[in-house]
This record gives structure tokens, C-alpha cells and sequence, in this order.
């Protein structure tokens, strides 16, 4: 039947269906984790790797398991991805590896057609924190921390009883605790907010009410904006593609009705002349050969007919099997979109319990007549930050205040500045 294909008036809208396949593979790149700039890859990074190929031969898309999944940029700043081997990532982009794997696959698999792969952050390198704070070690980085918020990821400043009750350090750990549940509290609104349009299948939705004003906002709702609208486009594509391939399928069976109609005609002919010789020959007026040509010119014809119908039965089938795809995407994107949204829920509720956890320790903090009653026992230190960096192979110390942005990769080094008694 692809022969057929290939050779058919409309192998144009083949050739439609094609691209728009490879429009979808292109479009695969969902962006799980927004980092600002083109962020280079280092050393414990990890990546979501997914391939996709449009097989022109075939005239189908086909999802490269094998190699599909998620990976760890090594100690010597490599990834060893199947069928393509050591790909050295250190320093590089999303977007450069996924170029350097695609052309990888087709040189070394003699493709046709390059693979399109699609390369996202999973996990960023994780951050060390030492000095005075709670628990000093490696924690997971997330996207826009801070020096602030990194402290109470270690569980706040140390406790040192030379200090007496540190409410100074205690009001840090609270409002650093609190904007991390905060921001993430606003998130989770925005990203109900975009599920929900998602899954009505709306192209935008409103600022939810709630968080309305917020500086963050613009950020966040352009990130999960990006989310809605690749989303929607990996879809439409996939619906488009598979449409095509109907329509491409559809005009074949038309063709070989018409084939059939023709094929049909010229074994009538053929029949007609075998009966008229049939006497002729049995009167041996004409070679018993010539017979046997008329009878196999029949069959030959009888069979051409048989491969039409199985060709349009296959075609059939393979639409079919099209609008069974269709159906089955949107119900993917349909329970994916349940899941995440209840998911969402729950973690919106645990942030928003945390926040006001926090809020009640600041209040405490700052009530003046505690401050009062420490502030007369107590000289409150000062805290001094620095980050330890590697920037192009070489480590570098930048001092650092508390709003100061951390990098995955990043040391913090915190310490207590002598009192002034001392």
C-alpha cells in the first residue's frame, strides 16, 4: 500500500503530514523548570531526554524508547546516552545537546531523516551550605533561591548560647521559611489557575484574584503561560498530523475504488475474448498456447483486483487506528491535567499551612516586648555570607547579602561577625 502511497496523486499532502509530524517533535519541549538566561550544564545535573522520528517510508512517527528517559551529567561532565555514546555536556545548553544527540543518531544509524530530540531540566546540581546554620550539607537546588531562603533550607542559624535567645537569627529563619512557602503558595495558585484553563481547553487564563498585585507574577504566570501553550500545540499538532494522514489515506482508497472500477472493466474484456476462443480452440482452429495465455491474462487481471481490495483494507485500518491515536492523546493530556491538578491542590494547601506557621514565628519575633527583653541582655550579631563559585574551571569568593541569588553548584559560606563587646 505505501508503494502506492509514494507513486499517488497525493503524496503532496504526504509530504504535509510529514511536516507537520516533525513540527510536533519539535514542539515537544515542555519546560519543566524555568531558569533565566541559557543556563550551562554541569557535573550532577539531571536531564529528560525524549527522540522522535518521522519515518518517511513508513509514513509514521515513531517514539525512540530506547533512548528516551532521564540521565545524569557524570563527574567528568559526559552523558552516555544508547546508540549515540559519550556526549560531553559540561557547559553546554539544553538546546546544543539536543542538536548534538539528533545528528549523532542519524550519522551513526545511516538515518534518513534526523531524529528530533527534545532535552529539559529534570534536577539542577545541587547547592552546599556550611557555617553557622542548623544542618550544613547539599540540598536540592530550586529555581530563584536566595541566600536567605538557602539558610532556611539548612534549617535557619545555628544556636549559640553565647547569644542568648537570638531572636535576630530566629526572625531570619521565620521570613526566610516564610518566602519559600509564600512563593511557592503563589505558584501553586498560578499553576491551578493554568491547569484549569488547560483542561477546558481555553488559550489563556486570568490572575487569580488573590494574588493579584504581586511583583512576582509577571514571571511565574509567563512560565506556566509557556506550559499552556505547549501543550496545546503538541495536540493540535499531533491532531493535525494524524488528520492529514486520514485525508492521505482516505484519497488512496478513492484511487484504488477507481483502480478497481478499471481493472474490473479489463477483466470483463479479457473474459469475452477467452470465451470466444474456447471453441476455436477445441476445434483446433487456434493453439492450445493461445488459450492458456487468455486464461492466465484473466487470473493476472482477477489478481491485481485482490491487492487493490487488501490495500484499501490495510488503509482502513491504518485510519482506523489514526482516529484511535487521536482519541487516545486527548485523553493523555485529559487524566495527565486530573492528576496534576489534584496533585496541585494538595501541595497548595500544605504551602499555605506552612506560610501562616511562619507568619505566627515572625509575629513572635518582632513583638516588642520580647525584643525588649532580649535587646537588654543581648547584643544581636551580624552575619556575614559569601559564595563560593566556579565560573569557566575557576573558583571565585563573592560576598553575598541575603537577597543575593544562588547558582546550582553553589557554596554558601556562612559565619557570625565578632560582638562588639568581644
Amino acid at each position: 500500500m505505501f508503494e502506492a502511497l509514494r507513486s499517488s496523486p497525493v503524496s503532496g499532502r504526504l509530504r504535509r503530514a510529514r511536516l507537520l509530524a516533525t513540527c510536533l517533535a519539535m514542539s515537544l519541549v515542555v519546560p519543566h523548570i524555568a531558569v533565566a538566561g541559557d543556563y550551562r550544564l554541569g557535573s550532577q545535573d539531571k536531564l529528560t531526554i525524549r527522540v522522535a522520528e518521522w519515518q518517511t517510508v513508513e509514513g509514521t512517527f515513531r517514539d525512540w524508547s530506547a533512548v528516551n528517559g532521564e540521565y545524569t551529567v557524570g563527574p567528568s561532565g559526559t552523558l552516555s546516552v544508547p546508540f549515540v555514546g559519550e556526549v560531553p555536556a559540561a557547559g553546554k545548553t539544553t538546546s546544543e545537546i539536543a542538536t548534538t544527540i539528533g545528528e549523532a543518531l542519524q550519522r551513526k544509524l545511516a538515518l534518513s531523516d534526523r531524529p528530533e530530540a527534545s532535552v529539559e531540566m529534570a534536577q539542577f546540581r545541587p547547592f552546599y551550605i556550611s557555617g553557622e546554620v542548623q544542618n550544613p550539607g547539599k540540598f536540592p537546588y530550586v529555581p530563584d533561591l536566595t541566600v536567605l531562603q538557602a539558610i532556611s533550607v539548612a534549617g535557619g542559624i545555628r544556636r549559640n548560647p553565647d547569644y542568648g535567645p537570638q531572636l535576630g537569627k530566629d526572625l531570619v529563619t521565620a521570613k526566610g521559611n516564610f518566602d519559600i512557602s509564600d512563593d511557592l503558595r503563589i505558584r501553586l495558585i498560578v499553576k491551578r489557575a493554568r491547569i484549569d484553563a488547560d483542561m477546558t481547553g481555553k488559550t489563556s487564563f486570568d490572575v487569580p484574584k488573590e494574588v493579584e498585585g504581586d511583583p512576582r507574577l509577571p514571571a511565574i504566570v509567563a512560565d506556566e503561560m509557556t506550559i499552556l501553550t505547549a501543550d496545546q500545540k503538541a495536540l493540535k499538532l499531533k491532531l493535525e498530523a494524524l488528520d492529514e494522514l486520514k485525508r492521505v489515506l482516505q484519497s488512496e482508497i478513492e484511487s484504488l475504488q477507481k483502480k478497481i472500477v478499471n481493472q474490473q472493466q479489463q477483466v470483463d474484456l479479457a473474459q469475452q475474448q477467452l470465451t470466444s476462443i474456447g471453441p476455436l480452440a477445441q476445434k483446433g482452429l487456434i493453439a492450445n498456447a493461445r488459450l492458456l495465455d487468455s486464461r492466465q491474462n484473466v487470473a493476472d487481471l482477477q489478481g491485481k483486483i485482490l491487492d487493490y481490495e487488501t490495500a484499501i483494507l490495510t488503509a482502513k485500518q491504518a485510519i482506523s487506528k489514526a482516529t484511535q491515536d487521536a482519541i487516545d492523546a486527548q485523553n493523555t493530556l485529559s487524566s495527565r491535567l486530573a492528576t496534576d491538578r489534584q496533585q496541585t491542590e494538595a501541595e497548595l494547601n500544605e504551602a499555605a499551612l506552612k506560610a501562616n506557621m511562619q507568619k505566627g514565628l515572625i509575629a513572635q519575633a518582632t513583638d516588642p516586648a520580647t525584643t525588649a527583653a532580649a535587646s537588654a541582655t543581648n547584643e544581636e550579631p551580624t552575619l556575614l555570607y559569601t559564595l563560593v563559585r566556579i565560573v569557566d574551571g575557576k573558583t571565585s569568593e563573592i560576598a553575598a547579602k541575603e537577597d543575593t541569588p544562588v547558582l546550582p553548584g553553589d557554596v554558601i559560606k556562612v559565619k557570625l561577625a565578632p560582638l562588639a563587646s568581644q
